[in-house]
């Protein structure tokens, strides 16, 4: 892993501490392969310094070569190239064992921090679902995502077959908020199924994923069976409208906007994990033992990589017994938070201008107040580019989302940010309104130990990542469950046998039907 500095040794601090920052390299056909050109716009997020030299990629030719070469069956399927799967599996043992050495976990744990800076703790965690991840697949897991079924068919011979079938050429476009585990666990998903992907990870943050492909290469992954390209969103969808008769499947993750146009570029054949505008309910139950953990909670999922999580919180529903006892708790708590640590830090989507306008418009609401936060970090260097913002919340009137305020308030800020709203016993119907009228549908959470409200929570929404009890969160790391959104035909799960065959294969129905003559059977006339 040669092409970076040792980001291991390097203070997040106190940039890169070398005058020839790493280049990072496209992989297109098994070679890496140089750039003509390179951005100069990707600079150090934490004093925006020479950072990076990330190609800016225009010339699309062996990509689209490398689309082409994979036929619609894949580079294997179950009656293709079966040793494969075998093959994957092993990839993803010595990975795995790669990842478990404290050396290659701390250098991959400080370059999460120096291209997206977030806590320590944050990095390492990303870092142990992937590995964890790569363990739950390594051996015979790979071979067995490829289960399929029979059925007994009419007569002696025949038989039903189902098959888990790849697309065959596919692409994956993975965001900046999770460099490592959104698209290592996408690509590997797409690999395991027999799929051959081409990658586009945003380029602020995408020497992780470089760096990841590497390792796997050195860990026996054919380095012709995916490419990578380094290059603006823009170009990503030139390139994809240029080879769209080859591309099976796209597979993004981001904002709802962008996700909307590839799905109309593509003609739907997309999954989709876009925004998520996320929402938790804390019941009517309030019970003193639990007030400190579910304020703990509540700041962690609101605020945790500065607010910069697709599955952050975006709107807490307090009921009024909660309400007094809660809401100073986790202001107390997200005053402990700073740029020193990490547990704040840069914004990379939004500007400070973009900020406070919403901010602003969303105080402007009759009956709306600034709870805590609203201002911008200080004794920094972050460049304007990027935002910086305190663990900020705003409280508006539940009439304000029940009204013409829907569309501002369920704007999704990404960044350390959400909106609490207090509802009493007789409003729960209006929250469920609500909720119903919410957008997007990725994860949520219903703090309460009341079956009764539970239920009556869980059975009226149909956000597909949902916790449930006194310990719900909106936050998760996805090795151990299902993640994604529902209700979407088009959703994208991650993390799990079932996610992964969902989205990264369809179902083939083979007949086999190779019985004796049947004994009724009518010989035409001859002619």
């Amino acid at each position: 892993m040669s092409q970076v500095p040792d980001f291991a040794t390097v203070d997040p601090f106190n940039g890169m501490s070398t005058d020839d920052p790493g280049t990072v390299q496209n992989l297109a056909a098994g070679e890496w392969c140089d750039a003509p050109v390179y951005r100069d716009d990707i600079v150090d997020p934490m004093n925006g310094g020479a950072f990076l030299r990330v190609p800016d990629t225009t010339e699309y030719g062996p990509f689209i070569a490398g689309l082409g070469s994979c036929p619609k069956s894949g580079l294997h399927n179950p009656h293709k190239h079966p040793d494969r799967y075998v093959m994957l599996g092993r990839v993803c043992a010595k990975a795995a064992a790669l990842m478990a050495t404290p050396e290659v976990a701390d250098y991959f744990s400080r370059l999460l921090q120096r291209v997206m800076p977030k806590s320590w703790a944050q990095c390492a965690g990303e870092y142990h679902v992937t590995r964890t991840f790569m363990e739950n697949f390594a051996g015979d897991g790979v071979r067995f995502l490829g289960r399929g079924f029979s059925n007994p068919g009419d007569h002696p011979g025949q038989e039903s077959r189902g098959y888990r079938w790849p697309f065959g050429p596919v692409a994956v476009i993975a965001p900046f908020n999770f460099p490592l585990e959104i698209p290592a666990l996408q690509v590997m998903g797409a690999l395991f199924m027999g799929n051959r992907p081409l990658v586009k990870v945003d380029s602020k943050v995408s020497v992780v994923f470089e760096q990841f492909v590497r390792l796997l290469i050195h860990a026996g992954l054919p380095a012709e069976d995916l490419d990578l390209i380094h290059c603006r969103g823009s170009e990503m969808g030139k390139l994809l409208e240029a080879g769209r008769d080859k591309v099976r499947l796209v597979q993004f993750t981001g904002s709802s906007g962008v996700a909307e146009r590839i799905s109309t570029l593509m003609n739907g054949a997309v999954r989709l994990e876009d925004a998520g505008f996320d929402w938790k309910v804390i019941g009517p139950d309030y019970d003193a033992k639990w007030l400190d953990y579910v304020a703990w909670q509540c700041e962690q999922d609101a605020y945790n990589a500065t607010g910069q999580k697709c599955s952050a919180q975006s709107i807490l529903f307090v009921h009024k017994n909660w309400t007094g006892d809660l809401l100073p708790k986790i202001e107390s708590l997200a005053a402990r938070r700073k740029i020193d640590d990490l547990t704040l830090g840069p914004i990379l989507s939004w500007t400070d201008e973009q900020i406070d306008s919403h901010i602003v418009a969303v105080t402007a609401i009759d009956g709306a107040q600034l709870l805590f936060g609203g201002n911008h970090l200080a004794g920094h260097s972050v460049p304007d580019c990027y935002g910086t913002l305190d663990a900020t919340a705003v409280q508006v009137p539940l009439s304000a989302l029940a009204g013409e305020h829907f569309d501002l308030v369920t704007t999704e800020l990404f960044g350390p940010f959400q909106v609490v709203v207090e509802y009493g016993n007789d409003d729960l119907d209006t929250v469920l309104a609500i909720l119903e009228r919410i957008s997007h549908h990725l994860t949520a959470a219903v703090v309460s130990a009341d079956v009764a409200f539970q239920q009556a929570v869980l059975a009226a929404t149909v956000n597909g990542t949902t916790y449930c009890g006194m310990r719900a969160r909106t936050t998760g790391a996805p090795q151990n469950h299902w993640f994604g959104p529902a209700g979407d035909p088009r959703g994208a799960g991650i993390g799990t046998p079932e996610a992964i065959a969902m989205t990264w294969s369809c179902h083939r129905e083979i007949i086999m039907d190779q019985g004796p003559l049947p004994e009724d059977w009518e010989t035409p006339p001859s002619v």
